[in-house]
């Protein structure tokens, strides 16, 4: 069980990282403390749903095909981890969105969109769903957050590194998927 919860919230952190990055760029607008406060609990409840109805789909699939799905879903998490890995050293970087109203939205979909894929590949795995949706909602929501506040200080140096960090993540946990000791 320890072990399950260490490697969830790793991957949370992981998936957490691209809002975090995003949210430091959000940073350097002056935002209310409200709004910080709701953009996080929107992006962490972006990362409840989208995980959630990754699993399910996941279970779905590993009923039907068993050991290939194992391998389908660690495939997937190399493939999200490499993406994310080669996104952040792109130079063209035109992510900015406002953060309100249907902006927010926007930005919640395109930063909760891999823990679709995660999610699928996690119930495909089986893994032990309402705690690891409450640990990815949680995380991200942390994340955002610090991004957020962190935003006007750090986000030349951080940006980049961050989201790279959490691809590397990601695809360290597709390899173990792939080739089980």
């Amino acid at each position: 069980m320890t072990g399950e919860l260490l490697t969830l919230a790793m991957m949370a952190f992981a998936l957490g990282m691209d809002a975090f990055s995003i949210s430091l760029g959000m940073g350097l607008v002056r935002l209310r403390l409200k709004q910080i406060a709701y953009i996080g609990l929107t992006i962490g409840f972006f990362h409840i749903v989208m995980p959630l109805m990754g699993m399910m789909i996941g279970r779905f699939l590993s009923d039907r095909f068993g050991t290939i799905a194992s391998y389908i879903g660690g495939g997937l998490l190399f493939i999200l981890g490499l993406q994310m890995m080669i996104a952040s050293f792109r130079t063209e970087q035109t992510r900015w969105i406002a953060p309100a109203g249907f902006g927010l939205f926007l930005f919640a979909i395109s930063v909760s969109l891999d823990s679709f894929s995660v999610g699928l590949s996690l119930g495909i795995y089986g893994v032990r769903m309402i705690i690891a949706i409450a640990i990815f909602g949680f995380i991200s929501m942390m994340l955002t957050w610090s991004g957020l506040l962190l935003g006007r200080r750090f986000q030349q140096y951080l940006g980049t590194y961050s989201e790279a960090l959490g691809g590397s993540i990601l695809l360290i946990f597709g390899l173990k998927l792939l080739f089980p000791l």
